[in-house]
């Protein structure tokens, strides 16, 4: 979906397909008729964006056949999609029974992630629509906490020097700018838009910048005007926004809260929550993370006894549908989306031009939630992407046809 700013730019507007994840091409290309294009009719569009995820072997099958880049360019044509941003975050196996830590390998001190990261821009630059030249992939954001030693941090911000010139390299050879933003998520060594700064200054390239994720954002606690205005103030790219909204308890300490909560508490992705900062520490317990957060690697941490303060209010990193808040005694942090939205496209001029809607969880929500048929989860991602259009024409931007 295409937006106009009233500045003249073109904001795109997505939906992440690592909802739906796939390991090879073919798996991609069911996805494609089997989602994608349901989606894109049931908006009544003729033309939708999505953000594709392509693990290592599609990846490695598309850089490596041109014919079959040249194949799936075809069938996005055909089924009325086009293709503007990659979720290049996961690597492989995103859609395991359990995924938890193994998201965050390889990080960005090993090789394979210079690799897989270079083979995405390549696809990406080939797979642009004619009248779009500038691409973008969000990433892992460095590398899990416990990962990182000086070496490997000096390693990664190499290797990220690296790509800042094959990109330059791929632009002067395709025309294509493609630019790639790390992701800041909880738990990792930026888990902040401000711990991204530091690394980020380091590189000094404006090929590699941040991917705001609102989710993580408001997991974290941070406001967004303060957030994005340092950025902005840091030069520092916003290269992509995911849309998405976390799971909010305002009181914590109640039990039914909590039983609400551990509802939530599955087995196939890591849940790090954050307790509010605003009067911590009130009790002893939880883990120091950043700016006086404390939390856990996972929900189920959370919810036993101490682990975290529970005076002040709870937020988990589980992305849930934006345009169904959970039920009573929880919310989502969908005002944290809607304030961040606001700064990023919602002045004279635009700090992002892409958007995407990443609700990746929706078969790992609470099994009264989940959709229980492949039309209901397209009624459901349908939804969000009108949510999100909602509130960009409610900023102002006109939707393009």
């Amino acid at each position: 979906m295409r937006f106009r700013h009233p500045d003249g730019t073109t904001v795109h507007l997505a939906y992440c397909t690592n909802v739906h994840p796939a390991e090879t091409l073919d798996g991609v290309l069911a996805q494609l008729r089997d989602h994608c294009e349901p989606v894109r009719r049931r908006l009544g569009r003729d033309r939708l964006g999505i953000g594709l995820w392509l693990a290592r072997d599609a990846a490695h099958t598309l850089v490596s056949d041109p014919s079959a880049l040249r194949g799936l360019r075809t069938e996005l044509d055909r089924r009325g999609l086009e293709v503007v941003t990659l979720n290049g975050f996961p690597y492989e196996g995103f859609g395991a029974e359990k995924v938890k830590y193994r998201v965050y390998k390889p990080d960005w001190a090993d090789p394979e992630r210079l690799d897989h990261t270079t083979s995405l821009a390549r696809v990406l630059a080939g797979l642009l629509p004619d009248d779009v030249t500038e691409g973008s992939v969000s990433t892992l954001p460095l590398a899990w906490r416990t990962a990182q030693d000086p070496s490997r941090a000096d390693a990664a911000l190499a290797a990220l020097r690296a790509l800042a010139e094959r990109l330059d390299a791929l632009a002067e050879l395709t025309g294509r700018s493609i630019r790639v933003g790390l992701e800041p998520e909880p738990g990792c060594v930026v888990e902040t838009t401000g711990d991204a700064i530091a690394p980020l200054t380091a590189i000094d390239h404006d090929r590699i910048g941040v991917c705001v994720d609102t989710c993580h954002l408001a997991t974290s606690f941070e406001d967004p005007h303060t957030a994005l205005d340092a950025l902005t103030r840091a030069d520092v790219p916003i290269v992509k926004s995911q849309l998405s909204a976390a799971l909010h308890a305002e009181h914590p300490h109640l039990p039914d809260v909590r039983e609400a909560l551990a509802t939530f508490d599955e087995p196939r992705f890591l849940h790090q929550t954050r307790a509010s900062p605003a009067l911590n520490p009130v009790r002893a317990g939880g883990a120091p993370i950043a700016a006086g957060l404390r939390g856990t690697d996972d929900l189920g941490e959370a919810l036993k006894g101490d682990a975290l303060p529970d005076a002040t209010p709870w937020r988990a990193h589980f992305h849930v549908p934006l345009h169904a808040a959970p039920a009573a005694p929880l919310t989502s942090t969908l005002p944290v989306l809607q304030a961040a939205l606001t700064r990023l496209v919602g002045g004279p001029h635009p700090l992002t031009r892409h958007l995407e809607v990443e609700t990746y969880t929706w078969q790992a929500l609470p099994p009264e939630l989940r959709p229980r048929a492949r039309a209901q989860l397209t009624d459901g991602i349908a939804a969000e992407l009108s949510l999100a259009r909602d509130l960009l024409t409610d900023l102002g931007l006109k939707e393009l046809p």
